[in-house]
C-alpha cells in the first residue's frame, strides 16, 4: 500500500435513497473526475453496509434516514488546507460543476454534514 500525501480531507456523510444509488454513483464520478482533474489526491465514496453498530452512536442516530436510505461516507484528500482551497476554487468554476441540476440531485443536499479536517495519524 502506497502512503497518501495527503495532509488535509474534506469529508462527507449524508442519507442517500437506496432506489438512487446507482445515480448517485453517476454524479460522484463525474463530480469526482472533475476534482482529481484539478489536483486533488483522492475522491472516495462509501455506501454504507454495516450501520446497526453496538459500539458509539451509529452513523443512523444521527443522521436519521428515511425509510429506504442508506448513508454516503465520502472524502477528498488534499495535500493541506491551502491546496484544498485552491482545488475548490477551481472545481467551483469549472462549467461541469454548473451543468449538474441541484434539483435533480439523488439526495438532499440540506441533509448532508460537511467539514475540513486535518489528517492527525496516517499509517
Amino acid at each position: 500500500m502506497v502512503k497518501s500525501k495527503a495532509r488535509y480531507v474534506d469529508g462527507f456523510v449524508l442519507p442517500v435513497p437506496k432506489r438512487k444509488i446507482e445515480a448517485y454513483r453517476q454524479l460522484a464520478r463525474k463530480a469526482g473526475k472533475i476534482w482529481i482533474e484539478h489536483g486533488a489526491l483522492e475522491f472516495r465514496e462509501c455506501v454504507g453496509d454495516n450501520l446497526n453498530v453496538k459500539m458509539a452512536m451509529p452513523f443512523p442516530q444521527k443522521i436519521k434516514p428515511k425509510p429506504g436510505e442508506t448513508i454516503m461516507f465520502s472524502w477528498i484528500a488534499f495535500k493541506s488546507r491551502a491546496h484544498r482551497d485552491s482545488v475548490n476554487a477551481k472545481v467551483i468554476n469549472d462549467p461541469r460543476l454548473a451543468e449538474m441540476d441541484t434539483k435533480s440531485m439523488p439526495f438532499d443536499p440540506k441533509r448532508m454534514l460537511y467539514g475540513g479536517f486535518k489528517i492527525l495519524v496516517s499509517l
